[in-house]
């Protein structure tokens, strides 16, 4: 297993291929998740009026508080039947525990924490917690801060006076089970972001690119798995006296193709002071629809990226690459062959490039 080098989601690729060069590396199958993400998603909606979509293959959503257990067994097994695909959930009454939950309940498996959210949160470690980096995880270490429970212990001020005013308090109340977040149904979306607060000030150039390399494509995924494409680009920074400030480039046409919106991004890092540090980063994408102009002269200038070059920055292909992502018409003068590429041969049908 890729786990015993070290390697773990969200790993940029350069890193996973650096410490297990032997690793065979599959390309992603775009167009399938897709379709199994809507396909999960429609049943979602069957069986609840309030579904809150946050990723591909995960969501929130409100159920009657009769026999939930007979309620998500039968989710599950529709879903099963549907797609093929197991499902874990998660039942609590909050996000917080709903979502621990069902990363416990991980792979294939239903877990309903109801009426002793706290005696199930106590124990758990701390980086359980959302919004709990490894950083602030090693600051309450040093502390014999490990748990959950321990936390929730400390006095607010101290918390505070630890990891910040907003984000200590945060954390407390996560620690307490207090979560108000509500679930919200699909609404108008407006803009694609992502942002990051860091517990060190950031004022090297190459770290900083690299951050915005890697929110760069993270908003990229999420507009192809929204069926969302954008024009405009904006980078956000804060200084660590709060100041903050905002600059935006636009195409002339919508993309949701990774090196697109990571050129973009990168063309305006020359406008941030990093004499002064950053305390948070954001990259965002608006002026969003729901097709794609992609401008051949704009693909090829990114071409000296090469597919390499992407696949280290997000670890997937290129949108252009994801949208023939189904089975490949007959090799051309020039074929591409992906490992992971569905493929269809006339004699032995449909299968998969297992090499290339």
């Amino acid at each position: 297993s890729a786990r015993r080098f070290g390697i773990g989601s969200a790993m940029p690729m350069a890193e996973a291929r650096r410490r297990c060069p032997a690793a065979a590396v599959l390309a992603g199958r775009f167009a399938a998740y897709r379709e199994s993400s809507e396909a999960v998603m429609h049943l979602l909606a069957e069986h609840s009026e309030c579904v809150e979509q946050v990723s591909l293959d995960e969501a929130y959503l409100t159920l009657p508080a009769d026999d939930l257990a007979a309620q998500v067994a039968r989710l599950r097994a529709d879903v099963l039947a549907a797609t093929g695909l197991t499902v874990s959930i998660g039942v609590g009454r909050t996000k917080l525990v709903a979502k621990i939950a069902s990363d416990d309940a991980k792979p294939d498996g239903s877990l309903l924490v109801l009426g002793n959210e706290q005696a199930f949160l106590d124990p758990l470690p701390v980086r359980r917690l959302p919004g709990l980096g490894p950083q602030t995880q090693a600051r309450l270490a040093r502390l014999g801060i490990a748990t959950v429970g321990q936390l929730r212990g400390l006095d607010l001020g101290e918390v505070r006076q630890l990891l910040g005013e907003a984000h200590g308090t945060v954390l407390w109340r996560l620690a307490r089970g207090e979560d108000d977040r509500v679930v919200q149904p699909e609404h108008e979306v407006k803009s694609v972001s992502v942002e990051e607060t860091f517990d060190t000030d950031l004022t090297d150039a190459v770290l900083v690119e690299t951050v915005l390399r890697r929110m760069a494509a993270r908003v990229a995924d999420r507009m192809r798995a929204a069926g969302l494409s954008g024009r405009t680009v904006t980078v956000k920074a804060r200084y660590p006296d709060f100041t903050t400030i905002s600059r935006s480039a636009t195409r002339p046409g919508p993309t949701d193709d990774t090196r697109a919106v990571t050129r973009l991004a990168l063309g305006l890092v020359d406008e941030i002071d990093l004499h002064r540090g950053v305390r948070l980063l954001g990259v965002g994408c608006s002026g969003l629809t729901s097709w794609v102009q992609d401008d051949l002269f704009d693909r090829d200038s990114g071409a000296s990226l090469g597919q390499a070059d992407s696949a280290a920055v997000d670890g997937s292909l290129s949108a252009t690459d994801a949208r023939t992502d189904e089975a490949d018409p007959a090799p051309t003068r020039h074929p591409v062959w992906r490992p992971g590429q569905d493929v269809v041969h006339d004699e032995h049908g449909l299968g998969w490039v297992w090499g290339s």
